[in-house]
């Protein structure tokens, strides 16, 4: 048995150490750096509510130098922010298989003062993709059984095979800390990378769920954004929505869902109840304003 356990020590510590140089101490906030992960050639990646300034921001690499490095983007959503900083670094390989729920993960981040860190844990639970209280849409849930210190946040989590399965956060959910996959890192980081943001679908209007005398399930139009989308088109308070993109809503998060796939500047019929009688109308999607 003590072999066995002394094997898989060796082998948990061969991973960190083939992952470790791939990720840095991310230094833009008080008291404690945050962890990122080259993700690209001068491309780093982080989590987003780590980055509470946007000037005078640097990374410890892994030999431990500092290096310059400048905020291309952010988006709250979904927790991500991106980096550019040129430096030598190997690119981690991205896990090819969806984690699974028992699955073992740990969690690398890097420290100033004590380097490179980890922390195991399991995959607890994964589901399909996930609307954040941000607003943000992640292409899958993965939720992680492991701990994650004030600096883990951005690092990244890795399975036993040393690839990446995505990078650690505990800012999307009171639960758990939650791993950011890897297809929403890809997507997220060629928005910001092309266009300095993500952009997301944008109505101008505040709703309220009901029920139609045949049980149909609906939103009421409560308040209306001055010359915002939905008020420029023509919606008035009182409108009862019943369809977006030709596809039934019945609270906000059908509205989201159907932005998310909808482009912004690009008209999209609505269907709606007025006055007890159906009609349609087209409203051209707006980009939300501001921050999430």
């Amino acid at each position: 048995m003590s072999t066995e356990l002394a094997a898989f020590s060796a082998e948990l510590a061969a991973i960190v150490e083939k992952s470790a140089p791939s990720v840095v101490a991310v230094h833009a906030r008080p008291r404690f750096p945050s962890s990122g992960v080259y993700w690209r050639p001068g491309v780093i990646v982080t989590a987003e509510h780590t980055i509470r300034r946007e000037d005078d921001l640097t990374v410890t690499l892994p030999d431990g130098s500092n290096s310059a490095a400048t905020l291309a983007g952010s988006d709250p959503g979904t927790d991500l922010a991106v980096l550019k900083a040129e430096f030598p670094a190997p690119l981690l390989k991205v896990a090819a298989a969806s984690p699974v729920p028992g699955q073992i993960a740990l969690t690398i981040g890097r420290s100033p003062d004590s380097g490179a860190n980890a922390t195991m844990g399991i995959i607890s639970a994964v589901s399909g993709d996930w609307r954040t209280w941000r607003g943000g849409r992640l292409d899958r849930y993965i939720r992680l059984d492991l701990t994650l210190y004030p600096g883990s946040s951005g690092g990244a989590v890795v399975n036993i095979a040393g690839e990446i399965v995505g990078i650690a956060t505990s800012a999307l959910s009171r639960i758990a800390g939650v791993a950011i996959p890897s297809a929403t890192i890809d997507r997220v980081v060629d928005q910001i990378l092309s266009r300095g943001r993500v952009s997301r679908g944008y109505l101008g209007v505040g709703l309220q769920p009901v029920e139609l005398p045949d049980h149909q399930k609906a939103l009421i139009v409560l308040s209306l954004a001055p010359e915002g989308p939905a008020a420029s088109a023509g919606l008035l308070l009182g409108d009862i929505l019943v369809s977006l993109a030709g596809s039934p809503v019945a609270d906000t998060e059908d509205i989201q869902n159907a932005l998310e796939s909808h482009p912004v500047g690009k008209p999209v019929e609505a269907g709606l109840v007025r006055g007890g009688v159906s009609q349609t109308i087209q409203i051209t999607v707006g980009e939300r304003p501001g921050r999430e």
